[in-house]
């Protein structure tokens, strides 16, 4: 029997190769499923005011050129108050996250404006619809915009404010141009909260945002400029586009070069025009006199150049006065300044001359002189009446003429030297005190040579007579001009005299006899000027010497200067030691002196110097005549106190009431502990000094006062108790002592005792 293998047994499969099919249905159908569903867009709602230009399944939502979204389906609103449209959009799922409540919808369409095209792009794409992305809360519903809006404000680049008092014919989209050059665009408007001024919107590419400083000028460069006048016609425009759609143009002035970067968030000022934004600077000056000037026509003049123009004139209520704005060149921004002066030039035709024969042609106009730099800044000025004298930096020499009368002189007046005209009147105004007149002279460049410490000025106005019935009648003038319009002469007598001040200081005499007189002009400083004038006398021993010419104040106003003219024997009287004080009445109980001159009035003393240490023209008047020194006879005696008390030099000494002496000075002693009081006594009386005499001071009143005895009062004299003095006794007997010798010191007490008052020695008087 053969052996066979054993069958083994498998159990059957359930697989079936025909599943295959099904399942790879399955997967491509869940596949799909899942396509379909993920390619499925998101449904908004977009309300729009008008479906005008808006197709089914055709119009697309645009973000930067890409599309995110179609249309899907149109629908009228019926339940606003105003017909819309109702667009049902199907967007992209990847812009899910951007559909907040702040996100932005429009329709692009052609349009042609004054501010250019745009939309040109939907010629040939057709409108479509602009999405700009914001925040919010996530929304599914949303209202179109009317237009496309501004641009935002996080896009690279400069966004500004400027400020208008109008819009004029910008608009959304008008150009920003530097230089011709267009550098960016007005993104918006609108009203400012006060309704004053409108504020535009302005965005400035980022490869240009740098022209733009602190000080940059913005102006409004719409339309055409046109500014016609005698000179000619000019015409100014920013650019064809700026003329058709209007437009905006900046610049930084010259003198603004270093200006530092802008603040965006400071607003700047849009002017009217080009030239407003050149000028730049606002000014308001009151005016007096504004007869001829024109608002937008009349120029700011500074030396022949045009500086600035009158941009309003408002004339006030009481019609005596006007206020003027002024726009000025930005150079002219650091001049303007407190001491800044504003006239109105106008033709004038005065006997000193024709002034402002320039107006005839271009018409009245304001006048400049800038203050200077450095001063306090200042926006606000009031106009001078005149034109003011020539400024003192001019080329030339100034001075100041000092007369007690201007005569017929007025400003323009000429300076004449040897009938040649070489400088003119400035000015003339009241002095401090207003006893004199100061006239302001200015001298020209090629002739301040001819002026130095010696020139004499005097009034050659009008004609002088002079003669008589032998020698004839002499008629002289300095000149036809000078005799009709006043003037002033002068000559140079000495060559080589410098000037002492930066500008000059001169009297101006009556007439060329008194200028020319001889003498030595010195000054004499005294503390007060009560009673002193010009033409106050200066004398020595009762002759006049010379006079006072000119009295003002020192420059340090501590006291006053007088100038005066030493006529007689100047070289003895002007030099080093001479003292000059000032006679006045003395009026009082105990000295009466100088009563002549409260009629005469006041005059200067000179004692002129004893020996020769040289000339002097500078002296400081004394306070009180000097003391001069005389030897006088009698007994010289010291007294030592305590203190003074009220003893000056002059006082009495007295003997039983009878005046036998005098005090003649007084010092410290030694080691400034005592008072030392030198007295003389006369030398009849000196034999009345003894080694025992005692000294007491009588001045005052001395009272006793008791209940029983009652008041007793004493006093030395009349003389004493006013002016105070000194008393002396001395003891009979032994007591008496020697003969006091010269020199001789003896205590001075403070007062007497009963005892002293009893003693009554037999002395035999000297002779």
């Amino acid at each position: 029997m053969t052996d066979l293998p054993t069958a083994k047994t498998r159990p059957a499969s359930n697989w079936s190769a025909i599943w295959v099919l099904p399942l790879i249905a399955l997967v491509i159908g869940g596949w799909l499923g899942w396509r379909a569903y993920n390619d499925t867009g998101i449904s908004i709602q977009v309300r729009f005011e008008s479906g005008e230009g808006i197709q089914v399944n055709k119009t697309e939502v645009v973000y930067k050129g890409m599309s995110v979204g179609k249309v899907k389906t149109l629908a009228l609103d019926d339940q606003g108050k105003s017909k819309g449209v109702i667009a049902t959009v199907e967007m992209n799922k990847d812009v899910e996250q951007y559909l907040r409540t702040g996100t932005r919808f429009w329709l692009v369409k052609p349009s042609v404006s004054l501010a250019g095209i745009t939309g040109l792009e939907t010629l040939v794409s057709g409108n479509y619809i602009a999405v700009s992305p914001g925040e919010g809360e996530s929304t599914r519903k949303f209202k179109a915009l009317g237009e496309e809006p501004p641009l935002s404000d996080s896009k690279p680049g400069l966004h500004l404010t400027v400020k208008a008092e109008r819009l004029g014919s910008l608009n959304r989209g008008s150009p920003v141009f530097y230089k011709q050059i267009q550098v960016g665009e007005v993104k918006s408007y609108l009203l400012s909260e006060d309704q004053n001024t409108v504020e535009v919107k302005v965005y400035i590419e980022p490869t240009y945002a740098k022209l733009v400083r602190k000080h940059t000028r913005f102006w409004n460069a719409s339309g055409i400029s046109i500014d016609a006048n005698l000179s000619g016609v000019k015409v100014r425009s920013e650019s064809l586009s700026s003329i058709v759609a209007g437009g905006i143009a900046f610049a930084t002035p010259e003198n603004r070069k270093d200006s530092p970067p802008t603040d965006p968030s400071l607003p700047f000022r849009l002017y009217e025009d080009f030239d407003a934004a050149a000028a730049g600077i606002r000014v308001k000056v009151k005016l007096s006199d504004f007869e001829g000037l024109q608002a937008g026509r009349t120029p700011v003049m500074y030396k022949g150049i045009q500086v600035g123009s009158l941009k309003a004139l408002k004339v006030d209520p009481d019609l005596s006065s006007a206020s003027a704005d002024l726009t000025l060149d930005p150079l002219a921004e650091d001049y303007l300044v407190d001491g800044t002066q504003f006239w109105v030039v106008k033709p004038s035709i005065s006997l000193a001359g024709i002034t402002g024969l320039e107006a005839l042609v271009k018409g009245n106009y304001i006048a400049i002189r800038p203050g200077d730099k450095g001063a306090a800044p200042q926006r606000e000025f009031e106009a001078r009446a005149k034109a003011p004298p020539l400024d003192l930096r001019a080329p030339g020499l100034h001075l100041v003429l000092f007369t007690d009368s201007l005569g017929s002189l007025e400003v323009g007046s000429p300076i004449l030297y040897k009938q040649v005209k070489v400088g003119s009147v400035q000015s003339y105004q009241f002095s401090r005190t207003r006893k004199q007149l100061i006239i302001g002279v200015h001298i020209e460049k090629e002739y301040e040579g001819l002026v130095n410490g010696s020139t004499r000025f005097w009034n050659a106005s009008g004609i002088t007579l002079s003669g008589g019935l032998t020698a004839g009648i002499q008629v002289k003038s300095e000149s036809l001009q000078s005799l009709m319009a006043g003037g002033i002469a002068f000559e140079t007598p000495e060559a080589k005299v410098p000037l002492t001040k930066r500008i000059p200081r001169f009297r101006l005499y009556a007439n060329h006899e008194e200028a020319m007189q001889k003498g030595t002009v010195v000054t004499i400083r005294v503390e007060r000027a009560d009673g002193l004038s010009s033409g106050t006398p200066i004398r020595f021993k009762g002759l006049d010497v010379g006079k006072v010419e000119d009295v003002d104040l020192s420059d340090d106003l501590q006291s006053v200067l007088l100038t005066a003219r030493i006529t007689e024997v100047p070289e003895r009287i002007a030099r080093v030691g001479s003292q000059f004080w000032v006679v006045k009445p003395e009026l009082g109980l105990m000295k009466t002196a100088n009563l002549e001159t409260l009629v005469t009035g006041r005059y200067l003393e000179v004692q002129p110097a004893v020996k020769d240490l040289g000339p002097q023209k500078a002296f400081v008047a004394l306070v009180q005549p000097p003391q001069v020194a005389v030897a006088e006879p009698g007994l010289s005696l010291v007294l030592s106190a305590a203190r003074r008390g009220s003893l000056k030099v002059g006082v009495p000494v007295t003997y039983r009431e009878i005046t036998v002496g005098k005090v003649t000075g007084y010092e410290l002693g030694q080691t400034a502990d005592r008072v030392l009081i030198h007295i003389l006594i006369e030398p009849k009386y000196a034999p009345l000094v003894r080694g025992g005499s005692r000294f007491w001071n009588s001045s005052g009143v001395g009272v006793d006062f008791s209940l029983f005895k009652g008041a007793t009062v004493r006093t030395e004299s009349l003389e004493t108790l006013i002016q105070g003095g000194i008393a002396f006794a001395t003891p009979d007997g032994e007591r008496m002592g020697n003969p006091a010798l010269a020199q001789q010191t003896f205590p001075l007490f403070d007062k007497f005792e009963d005892e002293w008052l009893l003693w009554a020695p037999k002395i035999a008087l000297g002779k």
